[in-house]
């Protein structure tokens, strides 16, 4: 059986890619090489779903099936304490404050958790309010709302303060939200369901325009580039879509290369490198400038990391050229 790559992030710096899958394992990836930085990560007891670095890039965070976080030291690559114990069904989604010292968790027990990362506690009692799975959280960059995206179809815009919602739950998708990203202003809150499409929101929640159609099955996931002109979204028909924003287009044709579902995707600080992880045990690193062009830079294959037990994670290094390339119930 291939090896779910569930979730992808990198160290600010862009140097450092952190991978999470359905092999219990993080794998701290060198960027620059395309080989492992030491051992992978051991401490799950099941699938890593969701991973995150805070500002400094010395913690790391990891959230699994198993309904437990890990925070772990990146310099040692050992656990800051034991696992974050508080979620009673699978954690989904991790995503850090921007002052790094409230962690937030969703999980498919319907809730979501701010924990503080000093402590290891809860801040407080969880925050309830959607009525299926908690798929998805982001803070946005002013760090007092968090966005949460549900299978109940809805996201819900939270008071960080007070951990109420901050009015009704915003609806507009036909089907369970996936994934939702903040642009880097906080103008923008983009979300990718499993009805197919995208949805741009402004700061109070109102869609910014019809959905964004282009994918043919599920969206599983999106992020915006740093200066929040581009949009990736990968799905579960084996492709990834940027789009711009101000033109509410793509930009050229889907980006091919996964031979199975896109479950993860993120850019580097500088916007130049696109990682795709997908349920076909690899991760692509793509060379595409901000504005959809080919980068300077030719990246080449990277040997297959084979250290792993069967079913090894590769990863890939392309340049793209997006103007020329050719289940969710």
């Amino acid at each position: 059986m291939a090896t779910v790559v569930y979730t992808a992030a990198f160290t600010p710096d862009g140097g450092t890619l952190a991978s999470g899958s359905s092999d219990k394992a993080i794998i701290l990836w060198d960027v620059g090489t395309g080989q492992p930085k030491g051992a992978p990560l051991n401490g799950h007891a099941t699938n890593v779903n969701s991973v995150a670095f805070t500002s400094d890039s010395r913690i790391l965070a990891s959230g699994s099936a198993d309904n437990t976080i890990i925070l772990w030291d990146v310099a040692t690559g050992q656990p800051k304490g034991a696992p974050l114990k508080g979620h009673t069904t699978a954690v989904n989604s991790v995503a850090f404050a921007p002052e790094d010292r409230t962690l937030a968790s969703g999980s498919s027990d319907n809730t979501i958790i701010l924990w503080d990362v000093a402590t290891g506690q809860p801040k407080g009692a969880p925050l309830k309010g959607h009525t299926k799975d908690v798929n998805s959280v982001a803070f946005a960059p002013e760090g007092r709302t968090l966005a949460s995206g549900s299978a109940d179809s809805t996201i819900i815009l939270w008071d960080v303060a007070t951990g109420q919602p901050k009015g009704a739950p915003l609806k507009g998708h036909t089907c369970g939200v996936n994934s939702v990203a903040f642009s880097s202003d906080g103008r923008t809150l983009a979300s990718g369901s499993c009805d197919r499409t995208i949805i741009l929101r402004d700061v109070t929640g109102q869609p910014k325009g019809a959905p964004l159609k282009g994918h043919a099955s599920t969206v599983l996931c999106v992020a915006f580039t740093p200066d929040g002109h581009t949009l990736a979204s990968g799905s579960g028909d084996k492709t990834i879509i940027l789009w711009d924003i101000a033109k509410r287009m793509p930009k050229g044709k889907p980006l091919e290369g996964h031979t199975n579902s896109v479950w993860s995707i993120a850019f580097t600080p500088d916007g130049l490198t696109l990682a795709s992880g997908g349920e076909d045990s690899i991760i692509i690193l793509r060379n595409v400038a901000a504005n959809g062009s080919v980068g300077s830079r030719t990246l080449h294959v990277a040997a297959a990391f084979e250290e792993r037990r069967s079913g090894a994670n590769d990863v890939i290094f392309e340049s793209v050229d997006v103007d020329t390339l050719p289940h969710c119930e």
